[in-house]
Parts: structure tokens; C-alpha cells; sequence
């Protein structure tokens, strides 16, 4: 296991244009992501958070994971964010990860917004995701699993956990809390990236996208409201020695998680 060098954006996305927001990624790439191994994109990166599910989904295989699959082929990086997939007659919202040479896994959100409706326009996900890159166990979540700790508890068995989301400025508390709460809790490494900007149902993002290390302390935090896009390195030997030093996984309660 490696040090390992991420780039979070966080955008002030255009509300369903796929092809301009694609366009505003690759151009953030161009000038602030060249020296990295792997960039972390927003919920429904390419669309806003829209429970227009049946205009706004793609295929697998469609025209925004091509793009991810050229992105991450072209950079030698990966790549990951979730986009609004339909499948088998079904919608979802759905984290996707890209290696370098293109192949994909992929996460459906386990936890869907009620609050928005999005239970009533997609389906929810079984499946927890742990993906391997570059030596590293990566948890893949997206915005509301980040309030269900039991669903994203580590077994020690992952060392970074990913949250793509679309977070309300008016609950940046909570978001920015709980970031801190899951890193602190699975001794782990987080990364929280947001939005800013306001969508079309006049809900408005302050951003807040943050890296937490496994004490909890903020490796990446910006003022509310700027669009930004950063690189760091995560220390896989501080990681180590921490756990090392304070193994309190060793002491959780044992379970089962059973859908």
C-alpha cells in the first residue's frame, strides 16, 4: 500500500446539460488535475440532483460513462461520481467508478432522499461496494448513506470511504459533522464532495467538500460557495501507524448486516 494522490471537484454544475457540464469537467482536469491518480466528481454530475429520472437517465454504456472510460483511459487515472442509470426497465442513481484502462464497477445508492421524492423515481441499491486501486480498499457512498452509519461501518476492511453528493446548504452542518463523525468511527480516511451554486428547484449548495483524515482532522476544507478543484496525498503509512497505535476496530461489537 502506497501513498495515494485524489482530486475532489466541486462545481457549480448547469442544470441537465450532460454536455456542457462534461465539457466543464474535462476542462477543470485540464488545468488543475494533471498530477493525480484519481478524481472524485459530484452526485449526478452531469445532470443536478433531478428526480426526472425518465428524461435525465442514461444506459450503462451510454454517452457519460463513454466519457468517463475515455477521460480515465486518456489521463491513466480513475475516475468515479454518480450519474442517473436506467436498466432492466428500472432507474437508479448510480455511483460509477472507472479504472484507467476503462473498466467500470459500479454502486447504487442504498439510501434514497425521501424528502426530495427520489424513493418514488429510483430504486434503491443492495449492494455495499468496496473497490481496490493502487493498494487501497475505497468504500463507495453517495450523499444520504452518509447519515446511515451501520450501512458504511468499516470491518477494517477498507481505508477510504467516497461520498458523491448533492447536500442542501441549509443542512451543511450535518454534512460537514458526519464526514468528520464516519472517518473518526472507522478510522479511516473520507472524502466528501459537494456542489455549489442552486438548481432548479431553488435549492442552493454551499459546497463544503472536504478531505478528513482518520482522526478527523480536515485535510481539504474551503469556504462555503467556491468552485475549486484540489490535489492531495494521502499518507498510507500515517494510516497505518494509526491503526497500529489505536486499534479500536479490534473492539466493535460483532454483526451481520442483512438487507
Amino acid at each position: 500500500m502506497q501513498d495515494l494522490t485524489l482530486t475532489l471537484i466541486q462545481p457549480d454544475m448547469l442544470w441537465q446539460s450532460p454536455a456542457e457540464n462534461r465539457q466543464m469537467y474535462a476542462e477543470l482536469m485540464d488545468r488543475h488535475a494533471t498530477q493525480t491518480e484519481l478524481v472524485v466528481l459530484p452526485e449526478m454530475f452531469s445532470t443536478g440532483f433531478t428526480m426526472d429520472s425518465r428524461t435525465a437517465a442514461e444506459p450503462m454504456g451510454g454517452v457519460t460513462c463513454q466519457w468517463l472510460q475515455q477521460q480515465a483511459r486518456d489521463r491513466g487515472i480513475a475516475i468515479c461520481g454518480s450519474i442517473a442509470i436506467t436498466e432492466n426497465g428500472e432507474f437508479y442513481n448510480r455511483m460509477i467508478w472507472t479504472y484507467p484502462d476503462g473498466r467500470q464497477i459500479h454502486y447504487d445508492k442504498r439510501h434514497l432522499f425521501r424528502m426530495a421524492g427520489e424513493h418514488e423515481r429510483y430504486q434503491s441499491g443492495s449492494e455495499r461496494v468496496v473497490v481496490e486501486y493502487n493498494g487501497w480498499k475505497i468504500l463507495l457512498q453517495v450523499c444520504y448513506d452518509l447519515r446511515f452509519p451501520v450501512f458504511s461501518r468499516s470491518r477494517n476492511d477498507y481505508d477510504l470511504a467516497l461520498y458523491v453528493a448533492n447536500w442542501p446548504a441549509a443542512r451543511r452542518q450535518p454534512w460537514r459533522k458526519l464526514l468528520q463523525a464516519r472517518a473518526i468511527e472507522n478510522l479511516c480516511y473520507v472524502a466528501g464532495v459537494n456542489r455549489v451554486g442552486s438548481d432548479a428547484n431553488g435549492l442552493d449548495y454551499s459546497g463544503d467538500s472536504m478531505l478528513v483524515d482518520f482522526k478527523g482532522d480536515l485535510l481539504v476544507d474551503h469556504p462555503p460557495g467556491e468552485v475549486f478543484c484540489e490535489t492531495l496525498t494521502l499518507s498510507a503509512s500515517d494510516l497505518i501507524e494509526f491503526k497500529k497505535k489505536f486499534p479500536a476496530w479490534m473492539d466493535a461489537d460483532q454483526f451481520s448486516y442483512e438487507d
